[in-house]
């Protein structure tokens, strides 16, 4: 399986804040906003990323990022001309994933949950259609909402609707087989001119290939597109490494803990970031590995 970490858009609902800079390398308390998405992808066991960028920033991420070779992964980089829709990440991204199937997840979204590499890894094993994942939300109008039936079986889809059918929104995570290449080329423009996600599955609802896990109450999605946002999701990253000590997507722990590197080479990366907490939190795991059972 690839992995899409769509990182372009001119972050409109940010400025001033991202008229200088992409959003998602703004910081999420002690780490660039990137980094959460990516740790998505790394504990799915996915090694193989494109990061999709605007043409004027993709620099900043190359030097941020480099080739994931520190993080045990392959990062790819590629170019999102205009904000174009979501799905137009298939289409840039075509050649990419080949034969593969992909999981695509937005570069403004976190997720943090106990038993979140357990629901990746089965959304990753299933091998037909699409798998989504929802979260219940108060003002289910600004998301795509998904209304569910018996069994938690999909029954509608709908952008961002005036009269939600639900309160179940659709979160910017999404596991696809390979179909979805073919359906994202095909897709029409909405009105607002943009190839949407929802459009994409709504034709895998069409062939009956919809998943949707829920995420209950064990489970935090944020969008950190939005002032408000960027200051809860700070906070709560902040609130639960500080009480529990333990680092959210810290990604060269989880490159370690997922074996795509070995104790040695996570003890160099926290060395060359010994003069920070996070380096130092990286040496500690490295030398005592004091939470070898902990989830992410």
């Amino acid at each position: 399986m690839k992995g899409i970490v769509l990182a372009g858009g001119s972050g409109t609902r940010l400025h001033p804040l991202t008229l200088g800079v992409s959003k998602q390398l703004l910081p999420i308390y002690n780490k660039p906003l990137i980094y959460y998405p990516i740790s998505v992808l790394m504990m799915a066991h996915i090694q193989e990323i494109l990061v999709i960028t605007t043409p004027e920033e993709q620099f900043l991420f190359k030097r941020l990022l480099g080739d994931g070779s520190n993080f045990g992964v392959s990062f790819t980089y590629a170019v999102q001309e205009k904000p174009n829709g979501l799905a137009e990440a298939f289409i840039i991204g075509k050649e990419f994933i080949g034969d593969d199937s992909v999981c695509l997840v937005l570069g403004d979204n976190i997720f943090y949950g106990a038993q979140l590499i357990n629901i990746l890894k089965t959304a990753r094993e299933r091998t037909v259609g699409a798998t989504l994942f929802g979260y219940e939300v108060k003002q289910a109008q600004s998301y795509g909402v998904a209304e569910m039936g018996p069994g938690g079986k999909v029954l509608s889809l709908e952008e961002k609707p005036k009269e939600p059918k639900s309160n179940i929104a659709v979160t910017g995570l999404y596991f696809y087989d390979n179909q979805v290449v073919d359906i994202a080329h095909n897709l029409k423009p909405s009105p607002r001119g943009e190839l949407e996600i929802t459009d994409v599955n709504k034709e895998y609802l069409k062939r009956d290939q919809v998943y949707i896990h829920v995420m209950g109450r064990g489970f935090t999605w944020l969008d950190a597109g939005t002032y408000e946002g960027l200051m809860q999701a700070s906070h709560f990253v902040q609130v639960v490494e500080e009480r529990q000590g333990l680092c959210i997507a810290a990604l060269e722990e989880i490159a370690y803990r997922q074996n795509f590197i070995n104790k040695e080479q996570l003890k160099t990366l926290g060395q060359r970031l010994g003069k920070s907490p996070y380096g130092q939190y990286l040496s500690l795991i490295a030398d005592h590995d004091p939470h070898a059972h902990a989830s992410y």
